[in-house]
């Protein structure tokens, strides 16, 4: 048939058939050597529809020519797989528009509510920001020779990061120390993006630096931090350490690993119980480290006076039940005790990795004598 014919079949202009033609993706089955007038057969149908149904889903043609070339249960998997990426990939577009349209909204009441009346005003004051009280705690666990991750319980900022490669314990305090500086002078609720991107730029160009010379991927860190401006608290996060709230009895994770096993739960591949003993559960796709992607998710939370959270390297997460973080984190009321005995439960499950933790308490304000 024609390319007329066959386009009007097929749901595809002769334009997209000539570019599918171009790219090996869809050949004619004829042309006429003296016009160059393309035929194609009957039997073509069936792969032209789905070459324009994946088109429609937004996949690139590369990846098509290879789901075209498979078998039915194969290609399957690959749109599966793509599919996940494209919802993960929607996913973290919108935690981050929905991080602007919270900070926006925030700005945006802190504006209005600016007292602009006698201060015999009927309008009740502007709450007083939260108190954070945390401890932090780190510690080398009983089988590795190195102690490669560091933590942070200031004022403004709680972080934990775990390194890994040769100078993985330089790359890890360096991203720690990127993050006391961005907190070192308070962070107030209208610089609090920019507080953000300079954060994470610093903390990229200094494990950039303690990576210099070494392979890409080689030398890195994951990262984990809280940074508390004047309405609340902002969430960083990249890799595959963890960040839990335990609000009013309930522990909740409140971050995503960036793993490959993750990866493949979200796209069908694995089940939740084959990643907890997959050979490649520790290989990251996302990180501070030179030749990965060091995108961070950033979130705001509404932190409430009793929250408690808990940041902690996946040498205390892999190791002790998250019913046993519960009980610790409801039970032990000082965050120095709390890591204490956190550490204590890992070293006693056989410390197979350096740990960090923080904990940290969410309390009203002092109020201070006149």
């Amino acid at each position: 048939m024609t390319i007329g014919a066959f386009a009007r079949l097929t749901r595809l202009s002769p334009k997209a058939l000539r570019l599918y033609d171009d790219l090996g993706l869809l050949p004619p089955a004829r042309v006429d050597p003296t016009n160059g007038y393309r035929y194609y057969s009957p039997d073509q149908v069936e792969r032209a529809r789905l070459v324009a149904w994946l088109r429609r889903l937004g996949m690139p043609l590369a990846l098509i020519r290879r789901v075209c070339a498979l078998d039915g249960p194969a290609a399957a998997g690959e749109v599966r797989a793509f599919m996940a990426r494209a919802e993960a990939d929607l996913a973290a577009r919108r935690d981050l528009a929905g991080f602007l349209v919270d900070h926006l909204s925030r700005r945006e009441s802190a504006v209005t509510s600016t007292p602009s009346t006698p201060s015999n005003s009927s309008h009740p004051p502007t709450p007083r920001p939260l108190e954070v009280r945390a401890a932090a705690l780190t510690d080398p666990g009983l089988v590795r020779d190195r102690h490669q991750d560091a933590a942070c319980a200031d004022p403004r900022v709680i972080a934990v990061a775990d390194g890994f490669g040769p100078r993985g314990d330089s790359a890890s305090a360096a991203a720690i120390e990127a993050l006391r500086h961005a907190g070192a002078e308070g962070i107030r609720d209208g610089d609090l993006l920019n507080v953000l991107q300079d954060a994470v730029d610093r903390a990229r160009a200094a494990v950039r630096e303690a990576a210099s010379g070494s392979a890409p991927r080689a030398i890195g860190t994951t990262l984990t931090a809280m940074l508390w401006s004047d309405t609340g608290p902002a969430l960083m996060h990249i890799g595959d350490s963890r960040a839990h709230l335990l609000r009013d009895g309930d522990l909740r994770l409140i971050t995503r690993d960036h793993t490959v096993v993750r990866t493949m739960v979200e796209e069908g591949r694995i089940t939740p119980e084959e990643a907890e003993s997959h050979p490649q559960r520790s290989l990251l796709v996302r990180v501070l480290a030179d030749g990965a992607d060091p995108t961070p998710d950033l979130r705001l939370h509404e932190a409430r006076a009793g929250d408690r959270y808990l940041l902690c390297s996946d040498g205390l997460s892999t190791v002790v039940p998250e019913a046993e973080l519960c009980r610790v984190l409801s039970e032990v009321p000082e965050p120095e005790d709390a890591v204490r005995e956190l550490v204590g439960l890992a070293n006693a499950a056989g410390g197979p990795d350096n740990i960090a933790c923080v904990v940290a308490d969410v309390r009203k304000p002092r109020v201070r004598a006149a």
